[in-house]
């Protein structure tokens, strides 16, 4: 059993319901969403309705203005809110008729800012933060701060770990949805997260979308599973899903609008007139991807590792994207990959355009040509490039040139 464990989004959520009027906390479903809304409505002495709950759902269906004045002098929470779309609207009318913050706070297992005729009701009124699986550090109760530690130029070169190749592999495998933790590893677990999938597709994809093939969902999300964190070549994944390469992009648009996939854009810069421009797409959650394509831990077999780098890849991706939620600085995350054969796995730049660039390798060693497109990306971003790091599975951090170090990959999670 995974005990109730401390949430690092926790802090931001209060400081915005502060200042903003409506707080919509999103992400998949299972991650924790209900749990986290129900520690902030206690804490501030509010009230939780979910619309889960068929009879809540019913009334708030049939009269929205009605049910969101429910609590008006305090907190209301609405859980599952995109279960009824008409409560927008209504949010809207009372938040302008009375602009107080901390009025609301809504999760969804969908986001809600992509789904029609809801952006622009909650433009300017409702800030987003999106929770994610439980993170390494929430799982050690240990807040990281490896962003902020990259950006502010921090050496990590004196970190040292115990932990293996297989041992990574093995949080990679388990995932962070916290039912499916407390499952044993095994059956159990893959029992979760066959059910979760059925779920999914089965009811949530139908209450957000009108698409015609949305059984067609779990056999997409397989293929890109067995993809993981690669680059997204939209013909051939259309043409090994049997879906017209034309009509693909709103299933994967419906993914993303579940989160259950996360779509890393490609860094264009100056660096290369030859930079490709695709996307690479990885699952959210490695756990929920390793069980679509059927390996586990103990896997030894063909399938298992080719997995193994793309699966440690977007483990990391995930890593940083959870961080982003508590972390000082707010950099988005890119790849970068030109005609020439130039690589980085990951790029985060920062507003102020200072960059820092992770490679991402499952092997315990690393040789020098590791890291010869981080210094290539050093090289000629000069000033503007802080630090670069090449992830790995041995035991010792070392530096490989200026601002460029290899170092444990739970360096992620541990100081």
């Amino acid at each position: 059993m995974v005990a109730l464990r401390e949430r690092f989004l926790k802090p931001r959520i209060l400081e915005a319901l502060d200042d903003t009027r409506i707080v919509v906390v999103q992400g998949a479903r299972q991650v924790g969403k209900s749990t986290l809304a129900s520690q902030v409505v206690t804490l501030r002495g509010g009230r939780l309705v979910t619309l889960d709950d068929e009879v809540t759902r019913t009334a708030a269906e049939l009269d929205p203005a009605g049910f969101v004045r429910q609590f008006p002098d305090g907190l209301l929470a609405i859980d599952e809110v995109q279960r009824v779309p008409a409560l927008i609207l209504a949010l809207k009318m009372v938040v302008d008729a009375d602009q107080r913050p901390g009025r609301f706070l809504l999760t969804g297992s969908a986001n809600l800012l992509r789904l029609p005729a809801m952006e622009d009701s909650l433009a300017g009124r409702a800030e987003d933060v999106e929770l994610f699986g439980f993170s390494q550090g929430e799982l050690a109760g240990c807040r990281e701060t490896f962003i902020d530690r990259l950006f502010a130029g921090e050496s990590i070169t004196g970190h040292r770990s115990e932990l293996t190749r297989a041992d990574y592999l093995e949080r990679a495998y388990a995932g962070g949805y916290p039912e499916a933790l407390a499952r044993t590893p095994g059956r159990r677990r893959a029992d979760w997260y066959d059910n979760y999938v059925r779920r999914i597709t089965e009811r949530d994809a139908h209450d957000v979308s009108a698409l015609q093939r949305l059984e067609d969902l779990p056999r997409l999300l397989r293929l890109l599973a067995a993809r993981n964190a690669a680059e997204l070549n939209v013909a051939g994944l259309a043409n090994d899903a049997g879906i017209p390469v034309r009509t693909l992009a709103p299933y994967l648009s419906l993914l993303e609008t579940l989160y259950l996939i996360q779509r890393i854009p490609a860094w264009s810069t100056n660096l290369s007139k030859r930079v490709v421009s695709r996307p690479k797409c990885a699952l959210l959650d490695t756990g929920l991807a390793a069980r679509l394509v059927n390996v586990d831990a103990r896997g030894q077999g063909t399938a298992a590792v080719q997995m193994a780098g793309g699966l440690l890849e977007g483990f990391v991706a995930g890593e940083l994207r959870r961080q982003l939620g508590w972390s000082e600085e707010t950099p988005r995350i890119w790849h970068y990959r030109d005609h020439g054969g130039a690589e980085v796995d990951l790029v985060l730049e920062a507003a102020d355009g200072r960059v820092v660039a992770v490679e991402v390798k499952a092997s315990s060693s690393v040789g020098i040509s590791d890291g010869r497109w981080l210094a290539t990306m050093r090289d000629r971003l000069g000033r503007q490039f802080v630090q670069g790091v090449i992830l790995h599975t041995g035991p010792t951090a070392a530096p490989f040139g200026d601002r460029i170090t290899a170092a444990p990959l739970d360096v992620l999670w541990r100081t």
